[in-house]
């Protein structure tokens, strides 16, 4: 663990940010920068990363290089929460991967590991987290609009995505009297990040093609985190996912996947 020095302040307020190393999660990392709290904790797997993100920001940062489909590393990360005795203002759950392609073509062990990484990990993060939130703490799942029908070609991400919003819709009334807030962050496909690159490598039969309307990982962290403090549940942050969520449900789910193939 890396860290960088931690004065002995009333206040004990951090955030919690997953897949911090890129992407959405750094564009997290850069606007709770913002905010106030005595710590940011960055966890990925790729150290350098997380440090060289770290070095950028004003908030003094604990860098995690932690891998979050390994049970231990779980474990560790619940000891570190409870032994720091912190408020955890804000849970960040970002970290996730997808592949793009038929399913009995994707390598078994790699759909696996999206699973366990898409929602084992954000589940645990969470649950984690929760006895040490307080009223006005928020939590942001990274879903996808993905999550509102099943998608062929991406039948085992979308449905992973599919549980993360049904649990975070859920959990957002269990919370309720807790006043602790529940935003699931529905976003179309975002250019600026690894996840489309990582995904296209199971993408035998080209099938994704440049997605016009894509939004970019700035825009989504700026709008979701707006949208979270002020109460939204299901947040889709650029105009294709808004209107997917419309069309989705109207529209026949077979209907749907048919129309997606």
């Amino acid at each position: 663990m890396e860290q960088k020095g931690f004065s002995d302040m009333e206040d004990r307020k951090i955030a919690i940010i997953t897949g911090a190393s890129s992407g959405l999660g750094a564009e997290y990392a850069r606007l709770l920068d913002k905010e106030g709290l005595v710590e940011i904790w960055l966890i990925a797997r790729r150290k350098d990363r997380l440090e060289a993100l770290a070095e950028t920001l004003e908030t003094k940062c604990r860098c995690l290089a932690f891998d979050l489909t390994d049970e231990e590393a779980l474990n560790a990360l619940e000891a570190e929460v409870t032994a720091a005795k912190m408020v955890v203002t804000y849970l960040v759950n970002a970290a996730g991967f997808g592949c793009i392609g038929l399913s009995r073509e994707c390598p078994r062990e790699k759909m696996q590991q999206m699973v366990k990484l898409n929602d084992m990990a954000a589940l645990a993060l969470t649950e984690i987290c929760i006895p040490h939130m307080e009223r006005g703490s928020i939590i942001l799942q990274i879903v996808s609009c993905s999550a509102f029908q099943p998608i062929p070609n991406l039948a085992v991400y979308a449905a992973s995505k599919a549980f993360l919003l049904s649990y975070s819709r859920a959990l957002s009334v269990e919370l309720q009297d807790t006043g602790i807030q529940v935003t699931a962050v529905c976003p179309f496909w975002i250019k600026d990040t690894e996840f489309v690159d990582k995904a296209k490598e199971t993408d035998r039969h080209k099938v994704y093609r440049d997605m016009p309307g894509a939004t970019n990982a700035k825009h989504v962290a700026k709008v979701s985190l707006k949208e979270a403090k002020s109460g939204t549940v299901v947040c889709t942050p650029d105009p294709v996912s808004t209107m997917h969520r419309i069309v989705a449900s109207l529209l026949p789910h077979w209907l749907l996947a048919r129309f997606c193939k």
